[in-house]
């Protein structure tokens, strides 16, 4: 061994020593302030003088024990001892004293913000958590928001709010929550717009959601906005191959929706937490995709309304599809719209759930921003993704070429196509006030 390098090793106990005392020093400065603070009536004091110095401690220790191994791995010496065991010791004991933990937080300044929300449904259950069942897009959004540290105090404290509360497999490219979250503002009352100091939302979250969903605006909202009720419309579109359906008559059929109607036969009905099943569609057009797959088309609904109740558009839809195959009249919207003459619901199955997505919600006064890179980041995520997709279908594309087309046998005979049971002539569910006499009757008998 060299003579430097045994100089070097005596004088690190020497150093430990002497970097101990000042972290005592430190120790002891903390509580003198942390004195000072306890009576100071500011409602902000929890922790921040003495949490400042003692991170500022935190990194003077790990930037010497960094030095102090480097040197000690450097010449081949074991010197694990009193000295390191006692660091070790300061920082948990400094991590307990922060709360330095993933989760939430309670002394930050926070503001009230509206976040726009993309994802993709299929292998969620639902958007809202409110089930007992996982995953839903709601609790992959909290999970992302607590591993930023971006909640302040509990979900109770931030005021949640979401627009929609979309089923099992739907997705959304416009979905909208509210909530307080974490900010670098000073001053609770700043309000400023495009504030280059502020939290980029957008790329700190989306670094901590699944690729199936992704925050793509958000904007500082009024203290008495909630997503849900200070919502003006929502926008849903559902795809659909044309295949051999009448699309005219499916149209006409679409246009009897628009206006005003009781909608309590082409919902699921809640009796026990909905009584008014009255709402107002502002437009429904059946339009191409401008998109081709083995020689079929691809369509949309676009329906937009004030509000809607649960499963209804899945259930417009389904009554569409029977127009459009030739199977009703589009007059049964009519007869199914006029509550007096068809007071309870005709059983039918709702259309799938998986080309449903909500599109986009409307509020007065509300901008979503995202910054240049969080855009570009987005941009470049949802491109990787169509590009799988894209992949995905080549493969089924190459598995439909490898099977040859059977050729008919005209001795098998053709499977019968099961009979259409018109919808006024069909088995129908409850009335709405029957439901409710159920429940009253339930609620009586508990």
């Amino acid at each position: 061994m060299a003579a430097g390098d045994g100089g070097d090793t005596v004088a690190l106990p020497t150093e430990v020593a002497a970097l101990r005392l000042r972290i005592l020093e430190l120790e002891r400065e903390n509580q003198r302030l942390a004195q000072i603070v306890s009576t100071c009536s500011c409602s902000s004091k929890e922790d921040n003088i003495p949490s400042s110095l003692a991170e500022s401690c935190d990194q003077q220790v790990q930037k010497n024990v960094k030095s102090h191994e480097s040197r000690t791995s450097d010449h081949g010496c074991n010197v694990k001892g009193e000295g390191h065991d006692d660091l070790s010791k300061i920082r948990r004991k400094h991590s307990k004293r922060t709360g330095h933990q993933v989760g939430n937080v309670s002394h930050c300044q926070k503001r009230l913000i509206a976040l726009k929300i993309m994802y993709f449904g299929q292998r969620f259950y639902g958007f809202a958590s409110e089930a007992h069942t996982e995953p839903t897009v709601e609790s992959e959004i909290f999970k992302a928001i607590e591993r930023a540290r971006l909640l302040v105090g509990s979900r109770e404290d931030s005021c949640y709010s979401r627009c929609g509360r979309t089923d099992k497999g739907v997705s959304a490219t416009g979905q909208v929550i509210s909530l307080y979250l974490r900010s670098n503002l000073k001053d609770a009352g700043e309000n400023i717009l495009g504030e280059r100091s502020e939290i980029d939302y957008v790329s700190v979250l989306n670094r901590n959601l699944p690729r199936d969903i992704r925050v793509i605006g958000w904007c500082p909202v009024a203290a008495d906005f909630l997503a849900r009720f200070s919502c003006l419309g929502r926008e849903y579109k559902y795809l659909f191959w044309k295949r051999a359906l009448d699309v005219s008559k499916m149209q006409k059929a679409a246009f009897k929706f628009i206006g005003e109607h009781d909608f309590r036969n082409f919902c699921k009905m809640d009796a026990a937490n909905v009584s008014n099943y009255k709402r107002y569609i502002t437009d429904f057009n059946i339009s191409a995709c401008d998109q081709r797959s083995n020689h079929d088309e691809l369509w949309s609904m676009n329906i937009r309304g004030s509000a809607f109740l649960w499963h209804q558009v899945r259930c417009m839809a389904a009554v569409l599809f029977f127009v459009g195959q030739g199977l009703e009249s589009p007059c049964v919207v009519d007869s199914l719209l006029d509550i007096t003459k068809t007071p309870r619901k005709p059983q039918y199955t709702m259309a799938p759930e998986l080309p449903l997505i909500l599109r986009s919600c409307l509020f007065d006064g509300v901008s979503f921003m995202c910054s240049s890179d969080a855009s570009q980041a987005l941009i470049e995520h949802l491109k990787d993704e169509h590009h799988q997709y894209m992949l995905q279908a080549a493969i089924f594309d190459e598995a439909l070429t490898c099977l040859s087309i059977p050729e008919p046998n005209p001795l098998e005979h053709p499977k019968k196509k099961r009979k259409h049971i018109p919808l006024l002539s069909r088995e129908a569910e409850p009335s709405y006030e029957e439901r409710r006499a159920r429940v009253k009757a339930k609620s009586a008998n508990v």
